[in-house]
């Protein structure tokens, strides 16, 4: 146990209650990750195991302060418990997303009972749960991306489309109507376009894509002047590493080996599965005309039920509005950025593209009338 930095000789009553905030906050960490661990398998499991148990040894730092457990603990925030109850139903990215931005915020830096090397700890913590976070956002970000973007489109043109018309002073009914043509449209438009567009870049990296055309002649390549280092150096290789690895092959294949030499002719690029973090297209397609009719008819609610009018347009706002806050938040967790600010900047976009239409339909009535 490191000792702790430079502190008061005789702690207060405050300095206790803080290192018992501290000990249960660790403690609750530590039950999260082990949550998580029962989810997950293989690496993944071991690491998260791992944080848990450096969340132990910074518990049992403040126990020692502390001189054992004391007889009244406070409760864990209110962030640590949604974890945990997030982490022992669904053990998903959105726990890791929230444990990132929990481990970001660590008190420990300017806390004088901790050690150098738990404010150390804490530090390393953010970016490893910040890199298991990214392997659940690759796996995420095509048809994530596809939903988001889907939804919110369709909160925001339709919302535009039925303001804007509304504005005119046409009958309730065309308010409707239109809303209704503004949603099939859209989200037709939506899945057709997420479709070729996600298609089309699998399609562009299959082209790409190394392949074994010239595995069934290697064995009739020279051993020392053959164009089989070419293809490496194509894809990357330096000379003299491209010539050794060709050599391997060719006598490889010489040897009758061909058959068991694992892929000869790829080069491993370390990137990962490029086709996993674009997606695939079906569900890209089929989640964006999802989301978009689930946003765009979030506008048309109002004059669905009826309402009309100035009421039906404060109704439209207030449902649109919430909508808005709850996507660009939920953007801002997966992406650890802060949930509120994202909210309020979806927010403002969408109403001031709902603004610009809902001027423009006045304007158009005027010159109407």
């Amino acid at each position: 146990m490191n000792s702790p930095a430079t502190a008061p000789a005789e702690p207060t009553a405050a300095d206790r209650r803080r290192w018992a905030r501290y000990l249960v906050e660790e403690r609750a960490e530590a039950h999260v990750y082990q949550q998580l661990a029962q989810r997950r398998d293989g690496e993944e499991r071991e690491i998260l195991l791992e944080l848990a148990a450096a969340e132990g040894r910074h518990e049992a730092h403040w126990l020692e302060l502390l001189g054992g457990e004391p007889q009244r603990l406070p409760r864990p925030g209110l962030r640590a418990r949604v974890l945990g109850w997030m982490a022992g139903r669904f053990g998903s990215i959105f726990v890791l997303a929230l444990a990132q931005s929990a481990e970001a915020r660590s008190p420990y830096d300017s806390e004088v009972y901790a050690t150098p090397a738990m404010r150390a700890d804490e530090k390393v913590h953010f970016e490893v749960v910040r890199g298991l976070a990214a392997r659940g956002r690759r796996q995420l970000s095509g048809s994530f991306r596809a939903a988001v973007f889907g939804a919110n489109d369709g909160l925001v043109s339709n919302l535009a489309l039925v303001l804007g018309i509304g504005a005119t002073g046409v009958s309730s009914g065309f308010v409707l109507f239109s809303g209704f043509a503004g949603l099939l449209a859209g989200a037709l438009s939506m899945g057709a376009g997420e479709f070729v567009s996600v298609r089309s870049q699998r399609e562009l990296l299959e082209a790409t894509e190394e392949n074994g055309h010239g595995d069934a002649t290697a064995s009739d390549l020279d051993l020392d002047e053959n164009e089989l280092a070419l293809v490496y150096r194509a894809r990357g290789m330096d000379a003299d590493e491209s010539l050794q690895r060709a050599r391997r092959v060719v006598s490889a294949a010489k040897a009758g080996m061909a058959q068991r030499a694992t892929g000869p002719l790829r080069v491993p690029t370390g990137d990962g599965d490029e086709h996993e973090i674009i997606g695939n297209a079906w569900p890209a397609a089929i989640s964006s005309f999802l989301l978009f009719a689930s946003g765009a008819i979030v506008p048309v609610l109002p004059w669905i039920f009826g309402m009309q009018g100035t009421p039906a347009v404060l109704v439209a706002l207030a449902l649109v509005g919430v909508a808005l806050l709850g996507t660009g938040a939920t953007v801002g967790v997966l992406s650890g950025g802060p949930p509120l600010r994202r909210g309020l900047r979806q927010l403002a976009i969408g109403f001031g593209a709902a603004a610009v239409t809902y001027v423009l339909g006045l304007l158009f009535n005027v010159s109407m009338g």
